[in-house]
């Protein structure tokens, strides 16, 4: 595998691709965004195995939402065979990286325990109000910020790491160490890539919605489902799509082939 080092304005065009890719077929994609999170939440209610089956399915799944996103570039069919065919692409290595996510989260979590005497993992594992009332007036920043910091690595290691598996059949540990060096190589484009993601997925939609909030007051509801429904069938769907378009740029892939 050879990675490309990209230049900073290359993670604003990573988001400008999977708009532009969102656009040749926003109805298919915006589908099959839906469908994976209903997958995943679905698979989170189980009882005692739900979040293991949904730490295990979530690298298949995104693979199959990249694989959508190159299907709709190259023009080719879609459907949610995309999404779900791709869980059977290298099974193995892909069970064992959502295994391996789940282990490595866990275990930072709870090692901020050592920071603020385990109040953020129980908040995090709480399953009822009650439970998450115990701690919720705990100060969260210092953990928060720790957990971050540790779980930087742990996230480059991760990022290509799936489709590397899948499309390229590399295995468990050769998929995490190109996907981290091709992370540490591309680190400003990935730092202008966040800062786009957070304008367009946080700062503009908040300000839409507070603006809206003033001019509506007395329709919050309805303002908040003007605000939320383009979140969940566009913004959503490209940034999905940009996901492929990283790799697509970092990686060198023909958008033809």
């Amino acid at each position: 595998m050879r990675a490309q080092t990209l230049a900073p304005a290359a993670g604003w065009q990573w988001i400008l691709g999977g708009f532009a890719i969102f656009r040749r077929n926003p109805l298919m994609l915006g589908m099959l965004v839906v469908t994976y999170w209903f997958t995943v939440i679905f698979l989170n209610v189980l009882p005692v195995v739900g979040a293991l089956a949904a730490s295990l399915a979530i690298p298949g799944l995104s693979v199959g939402l990249m694989q959508a996103a190159r299907n709709i570039e190259r023009g080719q069919p879609l459907g949610l065979q995309t999404l779900y065919g791709s869980l059977k692409e290298n099974a193995r290595t892909l069970l064992a990286l959502g295994a391996l996510y789940l282990c490595c989260t866990l275990g930072i979590l709870g090692l901020s325990s050592l920071v603020d005497g385990g109040n953020l993992l129980k908040f995090m594992l709480s399953s009822s109000r009650a439970e998450r009332a115990v701690v919720e007036d705990s100060d969260f920043l210092l953990p928060a910020l720790f957990v971050t910091l540790l779980m930087m690595p742990v996230m480059m290691a991760y990022w290509f790491a799936p489709v590397l598996a899948a499309w390229h059949r590399l295995s468990l540990g050769r998929s995490l160490f190109f996907s981290f060096i091709a992370c540490w190589m591309n680190w400003r484009p990935f730092l202008t890539y966040g800062a786009g993601l957070l304008l367009v997925a946080g700062i503009l939609p908040g300000v839409l919605l507070g603006v809206l909030l003033v001019i509506v007051p007395g329709a919050a509801n309805f303002v908040t489902a003007i605000v939320s429904v383009p979140m969940i069938l566009i913004v959503a769907p490209t940034i999905f799509a940009s996901f492929y378009v990283c790799y697509r740029d970092i990686f060198g892939i023909s958008e033809i082939v």
